[in-house]
């Protein structure tokens, strides 16, 4: 049986199962509240002024023009660019002023990513924010095991915790890298737990074409090969190697993606001083002009293929060399690429929890808070490493996960903005009150206390007496203990027992065809 074959029998199995099995899971299982994606009530804040803005999109056109941009290692890229009017010689492609932009036209400026449940279908642009999970540590950590290398158990276990997180909306893709399975399968394990152990939006695979090729055949599987086709179900990562250089492996991913009308995120992966200059304009221009050439790529795949505006971008300790999270520069040019995503009208990925810190402590709240407000303010609609995030991206952390999901709520609670209804205004409150009075028994007050403030699940507002006589608990003792109740707790969501099987079949059938391979 082929692979196509496979999302064909899985698709049959969903229509004639009836659901009768996961109707009976659905009625015992734990219902979980989850948050709907974030919409925006209050403003973006805007670093350029017009000519700042002009200047930028001038010298990023000029690179495209005079520099070029490397498509390595991929012949029929460069066959495409020249039928589309670029400058050809060897690997480099230059794009005529204007080219690039013209193609980014055709692509959507928002787009629905459905998720299992219809009830977590997300809406990817606009004024609009989706929160997903930390993305591609090798390593996790926890206070019991210490630091040490994921394995597919690591990679389970975060998945649950995606899935009963209030705050976040999507299960993400690689939330750690499962370096207990072979190379070239695991991709197919940790699609099959996003898509059996959570019904949010899940991300695919990208780390060869034919694993983007896995990913598309078992969504056909999961949602219906009609409804992949028509519909969007997954968004990818696709990392340009900045400097100006798009590889074969990533470009062949996104070919497999738009091709299918899969969402990707085109995202240069810069670390400003080693990969960029060191100034904000020049690393903005950079980040720009790789942009246009990747979306403008992607559109030549497909016109109308749903992409995502991409900037990961940090800076560097110039004494030791590692990348620093939660600086100034930082914000500068995210709030910048903000301004230039909407400009050319495309959804604009960036922000997380970002940080340095070897352990969930001060310093990783500082440089986190930094960047989690920093991108709600630059108008990210799709940010990725919204939790989890531990040095510098190396290590997937279980009790930060749970104490950055948990502030996630705050972001919430600032895009909703200040209410100015008559409720809104407490005039009520203010006349019953009067002066010299109190407000915790007015009726105003009665009437707004269970959703007036936003209030943690996580963090510790006992007088120090209790919090004494409880043990004297510091955050990540709580988070520590809210892991393990949060993976007590966590129930699989139902799931059509025919659609399981066929997911079950294509990952073995897959796996028995080829040897293992760690490289």
């Amino acid at each position: 049986m082929s692979d196509t074959d496979l999302a064909v029998a899985g698709a049959g199995r969903r229509a004639r199962g009836g659901g009768g099995s996961a109707r009976r899971a659905e009625r015992t299982a734990v219902s979980l509240e989850t948050a709907k994606f974030i919409q925006r009530n209050i403003p973006n804040f805007e670093i350029l002024n017009e000519e700042a803005l002009q200047i930028i999109e001038w010298n990023a056109e000029t690179v495209l023009e005079e520099i070029g941009v490397n498509f390595v290692e991929n012949p029929e890229a460069l066959k495409r660019w020249k039928d589309a009017g670029a400058d050809v010689q060897g690997e480099r492609v230059r794009i005529p002023r204007g080219l690039a932009r013209k193609l980014c036209a055709t692509a959507p400026r928002e787009f629905t990513q459905h998720a299992r449940n219809p009830e977590r279908n997300v809406q990817v642009g606009g004024r609009n924010l989706v929160l997903a999970p930390v993305y591609g540590p090798p390593f996790v950590r926890d206070m019991e095991g210490g630091r040490r290398y994921a394995t597919i158990a690591d990679f389970q276990n975060f998945v649950k915790l995606g899935y009963m997180s209030k705050w976040l909306h999507h299960s993400g893709g690689t939330v750690c890298e499962p370096t207990d399975v072979a190379v070239n399968k695991r991709h197919l394990d940790m699609l099959h737990a996003h898509m059996v152990l959570s019904d949010k939006p899940y991300m695919g695979s990208v780390t060869e074409p034919s694993r983007a090729a896995d990913s598309v055949e078992m969504s056909k599987i999961l949602f219906g090969s009609d409804f992949v086709d028509q519909n969007t179900v997954m968004t990818s990562l696709i990392n340009i190697n900045s400097p100006l250089t798009f590889d074969g492996i990533m470009m062949g991913a996104l070919e497999v993606y738009a091709k299918a009308n899969q969402a990707a995120i085109i995202s240069p992966f810069i670390v400003g001083g080693a990969m960029a200059p060191v100034t904000v304009a020049g690393t903005l221009t950079q980040v720009l002009a790789e942009v246009l050439a990747g979306v403008a790529y992607s559109q030549l795949i497909r016109a109308g293929a749903p992409v995502i505006f991409g900037a990961f971008v940090t800076s560097i300790d110039m004494n030791s060399g590692a990348p620093t999270f939660g600086t100034p520069e930082a914000a500068h040019i995210t709030y910048g690429a903000g301004q230039l995503a909407r400009r050319l009208g495309l959804p604009y990925r960036s922000g997380g929890s970002f940080c340095g810190s070897k352990l969930p402590d001060a310093q990783a709240a500082y440089e986190t808070a930094n960047s989690l407000n920093m991108a709600l303010l630059a108008g990210v609609n799709f940010m990725l490493h919204a939790c989890g995030w531990l040095e510098g991206g190396l290590v997937s952390s279980y009790e930060k996960f749970v104490m950055d999901a948990d502030q996630l709520g705050t972001l919430h609670h600032l895009a909703q903005g200040v209410f100015m209804d008559q409720n809104g205004q407490g005039m009520d409150a203010i006349r019953e009150v009067g002066p010299g009075g109190h407000y915790l028994g007015c009726a105003h007050t009665q009437a707004n206390f269970k959703s007036a403030f936003w209030r943690s699940d996580l963090l510790d507002y006992k007088p120090f007496e209790t919090w004494a006589e409880e043990g004297s608990r510091d955050t990540m003792q709580l988070a520590n203990e809210r892991v393990k109740k949060q993976l007590n707790d966590y129930q699989q969501p139902a799931l059509d027992e025919g659609i399981r099987e066929a997911l079950n079949e294509y990952v073995a059938k897959k796996k028995a065809s080829m040897p293992d391979a760690f490289i």
